[in-house]
């Protein structure tokens, strides 16, 4: 793996609510360089809170605890609130699973995207406004200056998904945390978005981690994954290794993935062992 861009170390997450306590990630670590790092697991497993917690966006009744998250030298969790901000959307980026929401809707998309660079650069509205029709283009959208001036309800889903790789992009980033960003696509169009992050991540020697549950997806995308059970990583493996895979959580994942070469009547149920969670 090339040059360590952040380091986790017995990542714990906990809400509290009501008065009791919820353990949402538990004893998860991992380093992250210049590769494609996927997380992959079942809804609720903990994936997304991961890459929240990298970016301390979590409510206030969240309790985040680490022996090291550390982003560089940078202790990320030691950090002022006022310093954080200088990190997030300019050196680490999240691009969130469904642009409808994240996206203004009555901002024009062109101004919402060098809003985000102004936030993090000093220069004039037209130089912003030069740089995002350039952003526009290494996201393969068509007729850059027509896309500008649009509202979000006017794009497609995929070319506001390209929108918020462009939005989530322009600061320029060292690390990108992409939260199931082609979940609502067909697959032309996810094939799309899979390039330009691709693209992307090679031209300017990013980290991305690449939170999904779509196993075919990382197997063929990430370079890594870690798989994630009841808040925990269970398995740690290559993707191109991950019919190898040794644990039973991660092996009964993929025995459920329906096939097009070997049809079955009914797909095998995922069997779990109560004792995963305490292993």
């Amino acid at each position: 793996m090339s040059e360590i861009k952040l380091q986790v170390e017995d990542l714990r997450v906990q809400f509290l609510n009501d008065g009791r306590i919820t353990d949402a990630v538990r004893n998860v670590s991992f380093n992250l360089g210049q590769e494609k790092l996927a997380i992959v697991g079942e809804s609720g497993s903990g994936k997304s809170t991961v890459g929240r917690s990298l970016l301390r966006l979590h409510p206030a009744s969240a309790k985040v605890t680490a022996k090291q998250m550390r982003f560089g030298e940078i202790d990320l969790l030691g950090i002022p609130e006022k310093a954080m901000q200088q990190i997030r959307g300019q050196r680490i980026s999240m691009i969130m699973q469904d642009p409808k929401y994240s996206l203004n809707p009555v901002m024009r998309v062109g101004e919402q995207i060098a809003e985000a660079y102004l936030a993090h650069h000093k220069a004039s509205k037209a130089e912003a406004a030069e740089r995002v029709l350039d952003m526009l283009e290494k996201v393969r959208i068509r007729d850059p200056q027509r896309v500008y001036q649009l509202y979000p309800h006017e794009v497609s889903g995929g070319m506001g998904q390209r929108i918020m790789i462009a939005m989530m992009m322009i600061p320029e980033p060292e690390i990108i945390i992409a939260d199931e960003p082609t979940s609502a696509l067909d697959v032309s169009v996810r094939q799309q978005v899979l390039s330009v992050l691709d693209d992307l991540v090679g031209q300017r020697n990013l980290g991305l981690i690449f939170i999904s549950h779509d196993l075919n997806l990382v197997r063929t995308f990430c370079d890594r994954v870690l798989v994630m059970y009841a808040g925990r990583v269970v398995e740690s493996i290559a993707a191109a290794d991950l019919d190898h895979a040794q644990h039973p959580y991660t092996r009964g994942l993929l025995a459920a993935l329906p096939s097009i070469d070997h049809r079955r009547d009914r797909l095998p149920v995922l069997q779990r062992d109560p004792a995963w969670l305490t292993a």
